[in-house]
């Protein structure tokens, strides 16, 4: 790591910014902000307070947004290009990530330039670490679509996917897409909505789909920025977290002996005794009234935790 004394090499420097609190700006951001020759902004008056708050007075600022990102790149290479250290920054969190950043990035690593990422404040990471959902698997999904149609689209490709999702929502549309998680998911699969993270009226409000759309739909309008994370396949239909109506409906459905537990006591046997995923899947959906997606999922998650003891007993 270079010090405050060094000159700072030339290449771009993607600087994460805080999210809400302006003391979450870390050390090496703060050094790395002073220090670059030009600072890319995606707006100049916003980071401009954060400067304000660092102190940093002179410093060459120039906008670049998802409007004119493109229009910029001819001037900022050139000055990467003559070995200058540039500085890119976005409103809220790491540039690229939902944010205006990544064609500058993109540019630059084709143009051969250093791109140096500093770690920092990411609103999906904090608020996935915050929600009590599973952090072992997670999909970063961003925004969905502002409209129903093209949004339920998305959602039905998720709906057997394992791992939490995890997606933006604009507080005037939350409302929206929770109804259409509640249609496509189901309306008992787990679920956080994270708002105002680092900020004064923080809040995580944990419950299932059908729940926060009731609360954000029907008892309060929602404010602030929001993350939207919601349990995976794999633990809705380990849980029964997706019972109801919907693409994500429990694993375990009507019929006899029917329940999530059931189907994953089954599936688990099937696996065990050497038969494969899609046979066992079927074998559920026929005589437990199994989900199909919600089926496979689970099975692919078991059929692993089968394999591995066998794995571990041959390397033995």
């Amino acid at each position: 790591m270079t010090t405050a004394q060094e000159p700072l090499p030339g290449g771009l420097y993607v600087i994460p910014t805080p999210i809400g609190n302006l003391q979450d700006i870390t050390l090496r951001a703060a050094d790395t902000l002073r220090r670059v020759h030009l600072l890319l902004a995606e707006d100049t008056r916003h980071t401009r307070k954060l400067l304000n708050f660092l102190g940093i007075r002179n410093i060459e600022l120039m906008s670049c947004h998802e409007h004119n990102e493109k229009l910029r790149l001819g001037r900022v290479l050139q000055r990467l290009e003559a070995g200058e250290p540039v500085g890119l920054v976005s409103d809220a969190g790491m540039p690229g990530i939902s944010d205006p950043g990544a064609v500058v990035i993109a540019a630059a690593v084709a143009a051969g330039v250093p791109v140096v990422a500093l770690p920092g404040p990411c609103a999906f990471v904090t608020a996935l670490v915050a929600s009590g959902l599973s952090t072992d698997a997670f999909s970063f999904v961003g925004f969905l679509p502002p409209k129903s149609g093209a949004r339920r689209r998305v959602l039905e490709s998720l709906a057997a996917v394992p791992g939490t999702l995890i997606m933006y929502a604009p507080p005037h549309g939350l409302a929206a897409v929770l109804a259409d998680c509640v249609a496509v998911l189901g309306p008992g699969r787990r679920c956080c909505v994270a708002r105002e993270i680092s900020k004064l009226h923080e809040e995580y409000f944990r419950s299932t789909l059908e729940g926060a759309a009731k609360e954000f739909g029907e008892v309060r309008e929602a404010r602030g920025e929001i993350v939207l994370l919601v349990e995976g396949a794999d633990a809705a239909a380990a849980g029964g977290g997706a019972a109801g109506s919907g693409a994500g409906a429990a694993a375990g459905g009507g019929g006899e002996g029917g329940g999530a537990a059931a189907v994953e006591r089954v599936l688990r046997e099937l696996l065990a005794s050497g038969t494969p995923v899609s046979s066992a899947v079927k074998e559920v959906v026929a005589n437990l009234g199994a989900n199909k997606k919600a089926a496979y999922a689970l099975a692919l998650r078991l059929s692993a935790e089968v394999q591995q003891p066998d794995k571990e007993q041959q390397r033995q």
